[in-house]
């Protein structure tokens, strides 16, 4: 009997896997593939933490499929020719796959309809909800954040989640590439050690977070989640990038959990998401250019020396370089921080959004297309958002406010751990002495501000009044 082919993409799990499911229906023998596409020739190509999640994600699918009575298909090249090949390989008429609001990804689809007819079949695996489907009264596409929200609480929540299958019937395997020859993996330098350290990739590693963080995190959410030196956080995002785990199932197991305002932040927190991947699939131009036009004129800088300071948390400026270490040592970065960091590269140095959106696609395990340009146009206040431009995070502030011990920045910043809280987010501040008792000697052992903070505030507002004055 001809087999059917899974086409695994951004949905590497069994649980709540729509097209696995619709291929299991059909009685026929199903074929596990996924596919590197590299993409040289793209952008947004996978940058080397998403390469190091994606090797381990893919050999926990493997292990998955193989207990279930399927074996995994790997092969490498051109998305649309491969899965070509291997449907004539094996007579398989029908083709089952996950579909992603990602540009590359839809022109992918279409070829391979066009490619493979009437048996290719594009289910939904990534989103909540269709994105044609959350719609303004007027049928256009939102483009701000809570009518967006609201217009999918309305809706209902979304279908309960499909069970994982217990057993597979596993067509015969064809001749595989071994996943690592594929070398996703770093070589010299190991740069990967905080990686391993953080991350458990696959699907049961993202259920037992999920669960952990549902049982023990949820009820303290709604105010632990902005301070970064607290476990406050669900660090699911690498997970729900892959596919390990998906948004539906993590909405209705919030639902199994008492109601009340830690569970509804973390359902608009789910929703956020959602929102990110909707303006992708609306404007495919949203990792490039600006959704407001006018900031097409803003007079960024060229600072080169900036942005290395700023990639190497050598900013001068504590709780910026706490997040940017924090980010290269685990591939991650919290939240608060993240927009932190990302005020910092656009509003104070003046530098194009888009060079902070490309360190943290190369540099982020959860490096995911549509919120990492909705949240860097977000912040750079050229996106889909209501709030002014000349909303500017103050890193003094925000260290004080959210790491008020400075436990955060100590952890990351240990050449100033012995600061005492009144100084150690601004220790150009402290007295001489003081820094000398704590072993600081600015420009030495830790750097001076590459910015001062009041100038580069003013210089920001002033660019933008003028296109504003230009528009």
């Amino acid at each position: 009997m001809t087999p059917v082919i899974v086409w695994f993409r951004d949905d590497l799990r069994l649980s709540d896997q729509s097209a696995l499911h619709a291929a299991i229906e059909t009685g026929r023998p199903v074929l596990p593939v996924f596919i590197l596409d590299d993409g040289s020739a793209e952008r947004w190509a996978p940058g080397g933490a998403s390469r190091w999640w994606l090797h381990h994600s893919l050999a926990a699918l493997q292990q998955s499929l193989q207990e279930c009575g399927a074996r995994l298909t790997l092969r490498r090249g051109d998305s649309v020719a491969t899965i070509a090949d291997v449907a004539r390989q094996t007579g398989a008429v029908e083709v089952f796959t996950g579909g992603s609001v990602d540009p590359r990804a839809r022109r992918l689809d279409q070829a391979a309809a066009a490619a493979l007819g009437g048996g290719f079949h594009r289910m939904r695996t990534t989103t909540l909800f269709h994105p044609d489907s959350v719609r303004t009264k007027a049928g256009g596409a939102y483009s701000v954040y809570t009518p967006f929200a609201n217009a999918c609480l309305a809706l209902g929540g979304p279908k309960a989640p499909l069970p994982a299958p217990r057993t597979i019937r596993g067509a015969d395997p064809l001749v595989s590439d071994c996943l690592e020859d594929w070398g996703l993996l770093p070589g010299k330098p190991d740069w990967a050690v905080g990686l391993r350290e953080t991350w458990t990739p696959g699907e049961a590693g993202a259920m037992e977070r999920a669960e952990a963080f549902l049982d023990h995190g949820l009820s303290g959410y709604a105010v632990a989640r902005d301070h970064p030196a607290h476990d406050g956080t669900s660090m699911l995002s690498p997970h729900l990038h892959f596919g390990e785990i998906s948004a539906s199932q993590l909405w209705h197991m919030a639902h199994r959990r008492p109601a009340g305002p830690a569970r509804d932040i973390f359902i608009r927190e789910l929703l956020w998401r959602e929102f990110c991947a909707n303006l992708l699939w609306h404007h495919p131009a949203l990792p490039d250019a600006p959704l407001k036009p006018e900031f097409a004129k803003m007079p960024w800088r060229d600072d080169q020396a900036g942005l290395r300071a700023w990639r190497r948390g050598q900013t001068g400026v504590p709780i910026v370089d706490a997040g940017m270490r924090q980010l290269w040592h685990t591939g991650w970065m919290h939240n608060r921080v993240r927009m932190i960091v990302a005020s910092f590269l656009v509003k104070h140095l003046m530098m194009p959004w888009q060079d902070g959106e490309a360190w943290f696609w190369d540099t982020l395990v959860d490096a995911d297309l549509a919120s990492n340009a909705g949240n860097w146009q977000w912040v750079a206040g050229c996106g889909a958002d209501a709030a002014p431009y000349f909303r500017i995070f103050n890193p003094i502030l925000q260290g004080k406010k959210f790491d008020a011990d400075g436990v955060y920045v100590r952890q990351w910043v240990p050449e100033l751990g012995r600061l005492d809280p009144r100084h150690i987010h601004a220790p150009w501040d402290a007295p001489a002495d003081t820094l000398t008792r704590a072993g600081v000697s600015l420009g030495n052992t830790y750097p001076k501000p590459i910015v001062d903070l009041g100038i580069g505030r003013s210089r920001a507002l002033e660019a933008y009044a003028r296109i504003r004055e230009s528009a």
